[in-house]
């Protein structure tokens, strides 16, 4: 989304216009919670706001409906949206099942095919990334995995697994397409996921990085894929990289990669993987690297569409000023990266 649309979208917000409703959502960081352009909540601060065209975009990004305004039943939803939505709120670590449906005297497959109009998922689909966003969010404030699912409703770690790759793809009877396998990585900063098939890596981010719904729903509409648990021989690869470059072992990843973006993305992220361990730049700086100086906005969003955490390093890049700016995997681990880099360089070299 551009920045005088971001803008745009927040003075609407902020005077609670509701011509704009339908136009986008907001999420709001501080509450987990996302809303329709005139919530009567409090407004919340600029940098606290996230904009989505669609509400499916706010779920698959771990919000909440907002209590107050209600996105997910205006305007005009039916009683059967509006009872079901209120249904998985009360227990959304609830698992669906026919006779759930019945009980709330209605009829399963109205239920999913009203979803599926006006959400673009069903509401099978809608209960799941309500439970998975429990487990994200329990997983960002620093619980072990083994919290977050179970916090999420799952007795079984395989459980949670298979329920976080049905959001990642369901796997039709008869697909002759693409297979990317998933699989979760333990590293000092925390788990990440890792996504692969035989021959190259996909993503690899943090697991508690904010939107990694969205990133992978965008990964698997670009592979045309289906992502199920699994393993691949780049997970092996990646896995003993990661080991050796927080063991201060390593300064550049050889783990081959596929790559989703546009070309002036590209033209960056290859930047980016010539910047030196232990070193940083600016946004400025990277932007005059590639040649256009005057695209400093587009470089940083370009830094934060990167689906491979460490391996294309955007870490190294901050502002002018020396302020680390923007990560997605949270500035604290942002900080912690550059600094261990730091010192793993002098020791390799006896720089500073």
């Amino acid at each position: 989304m551009e920045d005088h649309q971001t803008e745009e979208y927040y003075a609407a917000l902020v005077r609670r216009d509701a011509t704009y409703e339908g136009r986008f959502f907001v999420g709001v960081k501080t509450t987990g919670i996302f809303c329709r352009p005139s919530c009567p909540a409090r407004k919340p601060k600029r940098e606290n706001c996230e904009f989505y065209g669609t509400a499916k975009e706010a779920l698959l990004a771990s919000y909440r409906p907002c209590l107050r305004c209600k996105p997910l039943s205006y305007p005009g939803a039916s009683d059967v949206i509006t009872r079901l939505v209120a249904a998985v709120e009360a227990t959304p670590e609830k698992r669906f099942k026919e006779a759930d449906f019945r009980e709330l005297g209605l009829d399963a497959s109205t239920a999913r095919r009203q979803f599926k109009k006006r959400f673009g998922m069903t509401f099978v689909e809608y209960a799941r990334s309500r439970r998975m966003g429990l487990a994200m969010k329990e997983i960002r404030t620093g619980k072990p995995v083994i919290e977050a699912q179970l916090a999420s409703g799952y007795e079984s770690s395989s459980g949670f697994r298979d329920a976080f790759a049905k959001i990642m793809g369901e796997t039709p009877k008869r697909w002759d397409g693409t297979y990317l396998q998933a699989k979760w990585l333990d590293t000092p900063l925390g788990p990440m996921l890792a996504i692969a098939d035989d021959t190259a890596l996909h993503l690899l981010e943090f697991v508690d990085r904010r939107g990694l719904e969205r990133e992978i729903e965008r990964l698997r509409l670009a592979a045309r894929a289906v992502i199920v648990p699994g393993e691949s021989i780049i997970f092996e690869q990646i896995k003993q990289e990661l080991a050796d470059y927080f063991d201060g072992t390593l300064n550049k990843f050889a783990t081959p990669r596929k790559l989703y973006g546009t070309p002036f993305q590209r033209l960056v992220w290859a930047e980016l993987e010539r910047i030196p361990s232990g070193e940083t730049i600016s946004y400025q700086e990277l932007a005059i690297r590639i040649g256009n100086p005057l695209a400093v906005r587009a470089v940083a969003r370009a830094n934060g569409a990167n689906q491979l955490a460490l391996v294309i390093p955007c870490h190294r890049v901050i502002r002018t000023n020396g302020d680390l700016g923007g990560y997605a995997g949270g500035l604290a681990r942002k900080a912690t990266l550059l600094e261990t880099e730091r010192r793993k360089d002098w020791m390799l070299h006896g720089t500073h």
